[in-house]
């Protein structure tokens, strides 16, 4: 019997890859293994569930069993590897030996984990997944004060949602202002005053110390002496690939698991693609690049090698009180940024010396323009 595909991780990237797989092959074996419970859905959506009012089940879209007769697949559920075995094309789950004729890692990021004295560490919640966005969903049911942590992309998503979802919302992060590693100072500032409209209350520049128990709720310390009563806490502080298996594997790693254009690491017969993978020195927790990528390496898979190339990779961010679309100029390249338009309607690009457009950051009714301008940038990977 022929020795199957195995693919390990069931998100957006390890669902996408097995589909556009089958769409060219519809008979070699399929095997993906999951550690959660193998439900289809999109992880984006995890920061819009309060504001829809949708809980876990509501933002699953599929179930396993559905996902294995969609894909002539089998698929495997709450099972963790424990080892790869490059040399011999086999995996081991326990004392269980799995052979595959080709390996992909799809198993995502985790979430960055900061530690917190005090007695109600188990109030502190990361949501990475449909089944962290269902504990967290639980644990909130009858609360109103929610305490993020961190102001980047997903700190700040959650803070619209959970605001629209009824919360009172408080942000920390040590950090002078929000998404300070994807935007523009005067785009920051207009998300902010977007946020902050709606009741958002931010604390920039100071860290959560100590989280202790205060009668029915919690109190947060924080390292300027402010102390902040909440029920509940979102940890949004950042993602880490995750590259343990692969580095005790012996598969190279840098920031995550190092592959060329054909998504290949560095033993011939696995590939990473998604959240875990750096490609070619990019590593981009973004839907853009893994769709992508799940297209290019299913022809790979399906025997015509293929190499990935990005094009505009712009990210759009879920802060519906005021719209935001970002494209970071590409590493590498050095340019000079404006800012047109006002209040939380601006268009903030980024030049080269030449006159070309690098990048741009557009906020509220200038998100319009978005496809004008990604006729204009360069490709992050040609």
């Amino acid at each position: 019997m022929t020795d199957p595909v195995v693919i390990i991780g069931t998100g957006l990237a390890g669902y996408n890859l097995a589909r556009e797989f089958r769409k060219l092959d519809g008979e070699t074996p399929l095997l993906l293994i999951s550690a959660d419970d193998g439900r289809s859905y999109s992880k984006p959506m995890l920061s819009t569930g309060f504001a829809k009012s949708k809980d876990a089940d509501g933002l699953s879209m599929a179930e396993p069993g559905a996902m294995a007769d969609q894909l002539k697949a089998e698929i495997r559920t709450h099972t963790r590897i424990s080892g790869i075995d490059p040399g011999h094309k086999r995996l081991w789950i326990g004392e269980e030996q799995v052979r595959y004729r080709d390996l992909i890692l799809a198993w995502g990021a985790e979430t960055v984990r900061v530690p917190i004295e005090g007695d109600a560490g188990d109030a502190v919640f990361p949501i990475n997944d449909l089944e962290d966005y269902a504990r967290f969903r639980a644990a909130a049911a009858g609360k109103r004060r929610v305490l993020i942590l961190g102001a980047g992309l997903i700190g700040c998503e959650f803070a619209n949602d959970m605001s629209l979802g009824g919360f009172e919302v408080e942000l920390v992060a040590p950090c002078e202002q929000v998404m300070p590693t994807l935007l523009h100072p005067a785009a920051a500032a207009a998300v902010q005053a977007g946020l902050e409209g709606l009741g958002v209350r931010f604390h920039l520049g100071p860290v959560l110390n100590r989280l202790e128990r205060a009668g029915e709720g919690l109190e947060a310390h924080l390292s300027d002496g402010s102390v902040i009563a909440c029920d509940l806490v979102v940890s949004a502080v950042g993602l880490r690939p995750r590259t343990d298996l692969a580095a005790a594997a012996g598969l190279r790693i840098n920031r995550g698991v190092v592959v060329d254009r054909e998504l290949r690491t560095s033993h011939a017969n696995i590939f990473a693609l998604g959240d875990c993978a750096e490609v070619d020195g990019l590593n981009l927790l973004y839907v853009m690049p893994l769709m992508t990528s799940a297209r290019a390496l299913a022809q790979t898979l399906a025997g015509n090698p293929t190499a990935v190339s990005y094009g505009p990779m712009p990210v759009t961010v879920k802060t519906p009180v005021c719209p935001l679309v970002v494209s970071p100029p590409p590493l590498g390249m050095e340019g000079t940024w404006s800012v047109e338009g006002q209040g939380g309607d601006l268009k903030v690009l980024c030049h080269d010396a030449q006159g070309q457009l690098l990048g741009y950051a557009l906020t509220g009714t200038a998100v319009m323009e978005k496809l004008a301008l990604n006729r204009q940038l360069p490709p992050l990977l040609a």
